[in-house]
This record gives C-alpha cells, structure tokens and sequence, in this order.
C-alpha cells in the first residue's frame, strides 16, 4: 500500500470509460464502485433497472482494472457493505489509508447533498469534479434566463444551436430556414415501414439477478435476466447508435410520436439508457444524426427533431432541475392525492392504451415519449393521482429514468403539478388524440366515442370534468381558450352527466 491514497468515486450513472480520470493510470488512485441497497431501496425500481446498472458499473470496473487501474468494488452482497454510501466511504477511506478525496458532480440532488455533508465531516481534503457529459454546467440555464420573466424551451434550444454550430449556416441561421419542424413529425404508423430489426446485444446476467434477489431487493416488472438487453459497455452503446442512424433514424421523425400494439420499440432510438449512465456523449450522438442528414440518409425535419430532444430539452429540463431542487417535489397544483390504481404494478386494465403502456414499461422497463406523456400521465392527470407517487412510478419504472430528467418531466410536463413553471398547458386529450395518434381504440373494451354509460372511454369524461373543475386555475389561460369555449356551449345536464360519469370512474379506478 502507498503512503496515501486518493479515492475517486464512480456512481452507477457515471460510467463513462473516456473521463479524464482514466487518461493516467496512477498507483495512488483507487476508484470505487459501491451498489447498495441505498440506490436500490429510495423508490422501487424496476428488476430490469437494477440489474442492468449494476452489470454496467462491473463491466467498467472490469475495464479499469484490464488496463492497470486500482479498483475497489464492493457488490450488493459483499460482508463489509454498509449499505449505504457515507458509511461506505467512511469505511473505505480508513481501510485504504486514503489522504484525498474526489467524486464526480451527482446528477441528482438527494446524492449531491449527501456528498456534500460527507465532505464537510472529512478532515482529507475533498474536491468535486465536473462529470465531462453535458453540454451546459448545471447552473448554466438559470443564469441564461435569469433577466427573463419566463423561461421557454424554444429561446434556449436556438441559443444551443447557435453556440455548438449544430445546423446553422456561417452566419448563425439555421439551415433550412426555420428552427423547428415539429408539425412535420406527427404522423400515426400504420404499420410500414417495418420496424427494424432489434440489434442489442443480450446478456444472461441470471447470477446477478440471484444475488439481488438473495440480499433482500425488492422490485417489480419482469427481470429478463437471462436475456438483458440493454448496453452494458460504451463498445455496444456505439453498436446501438449505429444501428439507429442507419435503421431508425430515416423514420424517426415521421412516427416519433405514434403508438401501436404491434411494437415497443418502433424507430425510437433506446439510447437514454446509455446517454444517463454517459456510456454515451450527447455531443457524438447530435453530431451522427446532423451528419445522417448531411449525407441525405434522414430529412432535415427527423434530423431537428431528434437533436432538440438532446441539445434542446435534455440539457433545458437538466438546467431546470437544478434551478428549482429541492423543493420542486413538493409541488402540487391540483391538490391531487388519489393512490395509483392496482395496475399500475401489473398492466390488468381494460383500457387497451394503458394495459400496452404500463404492460410494455413492465415488461421493457421502457417505453417512448408520448407513451409516458399522453396515455399514462395523461390518464394520472385526468384521475387525479397523487404527483408525488406517480414520479416515484416513473422513477422506479424505467430503465433510463434518473431524478434530474424524470422529475421536471413527470410533475411539471406530464402533471402540470408546479401550476405552468415548466409547461405552458396541461397536457391532456381526450380519446381523439389516442384514436388519431395511435391503433390502441380499435379492440379496446371502451369506445372511443362515448363520454358517458358503461362503455365510454374513461379519458372523455375526466377530459371534460378536468377542466370543469379547475376553470378557476385554468381557464384564464390563453392556450386553453379553445377548450373553454366548448365547455361553455355544453348544456348543464351534458356537464352534470360528464361530472357524474367522471365521479364514479376516480370512485372506482382499480376495476377499469
């Protein structure tokens, strides 16, 4: 052992093998890797989440001691695991005769605050370093609007544009004319083109999965572990990118936001597993699709669409995050306390959109944008679900979901629970978005057409109900002017029928 060493702290979503960390390799630097039951007990996290976490953290550590580095690892069942992360270190820094150390700027709040105190307690100098993924620092986006009354995505989407010379012309334009396309990516799939083939690797990682099970983990959906999918190493996120810029992509920007039981997948990229975890560089990924388009393999459209959601709105909600934690979670609009429904944890609901959202989360530990957005938030909105237990859902539920990303996009995008901090309008439809978006309504126990009676689709009542009862905080809107006026030319019995209708499906949500 060297007279003193420097431990260096790696999370389990920092596994980037190209951090600077790694350029030397150095006899008094000792890097650790801790799974612990901390991580995987705050929420209940899908089997899948867990597992493929922990598989990526040991394929770096494996990596790291491969090419001489000093690696402390200490598994979910190891006898001297604490089982949480200041005890860990505690113990490590006196068994290593550690004089120094460092960690990695957290992506989330609760383990920056918990890193945070531990340093304050050491008497060894500690240092926080920059993780080396993101585009902005995480203040960066608060200072940006800091002269402005509102912050709006599209303001700070064209400013990264601008300023990472990503489709724009010599004189900072963008090319095309225009800096979105997103009317033209809208369209429902109807089946062609095919969905491309699903290129990951599979992993039998079924010891793991014992091992977790054995140390006393919960968790839910279904583990896969002999047949994990996800990217575990940079090596197959770099196999996944490319499968999707040649396969995916060309399609993406047409059927981005359409939904089919046919598919899980679609054209959706898989990659946010892989950019969370930084396996994955956000600035490689935008620059192959801008190159895709460069080359006339994809539309100008799917290539803007594709990278506003890295450059634009990942890095925006990151930067929104941290200007409003901690008490951005505590956040609730509506006032809204209803528990989730029993299927939530096992997808058995007539409901044909909700059963494919919720099963394929449950089976997939994934599922796509407008998925989460307009079938399952829609639905928790329009119900009357507690925010804060449909973010831990969320939280829990998805393979790529990190608090910093999940939390703005749960309780301000999907749940409007912050009153408009985030979104403009709530996001809610009735059955005619899902119907014109999706084939979920073709075979489904409701129809799509009914607001009131047995049969009607529950969306349409609680769309209207919604609104009626919150037009004391919504109705001033200018966004929702549209759904006002028709509220109004409703005769009483339609709106008593509707609220009735409404009453009875939140009195009776786990048998829909």
């Amino acid at each position: 052992m060297s007279p003193g060493t420097t431990l260096r702290l790696i999370l389990g979503d920092q596994l980037n093998p190209r951090h600077s960390w790694f350029a030397q390799r150095r006899d008094d630097v000792l890097y650790a890797f801790i799974e612990m039951r901390q991580e995987t007990d705050y929420v209940l996290h899908h089997a899948q989440k867990i597992i493929a976490i922990f598989a990526a953290m040991r394929d770096l550590a494996r990596q790291l001691r491969a090419t001489g580095h000093r690696v402390r690892y200490l598994t979910i069942d190891d006898p001297d695991n604490r089982q949480t992360l200041p005890d860990n270190l505690d113990a490590l820094i006196r068994r290593d005769n550690v004089r120094a150390f460092e960690y990695q700027e957290p992506d989330e709040w609760r383990l920056d605050a918990q890193l945070a105190e531990h340093a304050r307690r050491q008497s060894i100098p500690c240092r926080m370093v920059d993780s080396e993924h993101f585009y902005t620092r995480r203040d960066e986006v608060a200072r940006l609007f800091s002269q402005r009354r509102q912050w709006l995505l599209e303001h700070f989407y064209r400013h990264m544009r601008v300023q990472h010379r990503v489709l724009v012309d010599g004189a900072g334009r963008p090319v095309g004319g225009q800096w979105n396309f997103d009317q033209d990516n809208r369209k429902p799939w109807p089946g062609v083109p095919s969905e491309p083939a699903d290129c990951r690797a599979s992993h039998d990682h079924s010891a793991l999965w014992q091992a977790i099970v054995a140390a006393g983990v919960n968790s839910f959906g279904e583990a896969n572990a002999a047949r994990l999918a996800w990217p575990l190493d940079r090596g197959e996120a770099l196999q996944q990118l490319d499968a999707f810029i040649e396969n995916a992509l060309p399609h993406f920007g047409d059927f981005q936001d359409a939904m089919s039981h046919r598919s899980w997948r679609m054209f959706h990229s898989l990659l946010s597993f892989a950019l969370n975890t930084k396996m994955l560089d956000p600035r490689e990924v935008v620059a192959r699709a801008a190159a895709a388009w460069r080359a006339g393999s994809v539309s100008l459209a799917t290539a803007e669409g594709f990278i506003r959601q890295i450059i634009g709105w990942r890095e925006y909600i990151r930067g929104f995050y941290w200007a409003h934690m901690p008490r951005y979670v505590e956040q609730n609009f509506f006032g809204h306390t209803r528990a989730l429904p029993g299927w939530f944890w096992n997808g058995q609901t007539r409901m044909r959109c909700l059963a494919h959202a919720i099963g394929q989360s449950l089976g997939q530990a994934y599922a796509h944008h407008i998925q989460r957005l307009m079938v399952i938030g829609n639905f928790a909105l329009l119900a009357g679900l507690d925010p804060a237990e449909v973010h831990r859902w969320y939280l829990g539920v998805h393979v790529d979901a990190f608090e910093w990303v999940e939390l703005p996009n749960t309780l301000g995008m999907s749940q409007f629970a912050d009153g408009g901090m985030l979104a403009t309008k709530p996001y809610v439809s009735s059955a005619a978005y899902i119907d014109r978006m999706s084939d979920y309504c073709r075979g489904c126990h409701y129809d799509r057409k009914l607001r009131t009676g047995e049969r009607a689709c529950p969306y349409n009542s609680l769309y209207w109900d919604f609104f009626a009862r919150n037009a004391g905080k919504l109705s001033t809107n200018r966004r929702l002017g549209m759904v006002y006026r028709q509220l109004a030319k409703m005769d009483e019995a339609t709106r008593r029928s509707l609220q009735a209708q409404a009453d009875e499906l939140r009195n009776s949500l786990d048998r829909l």
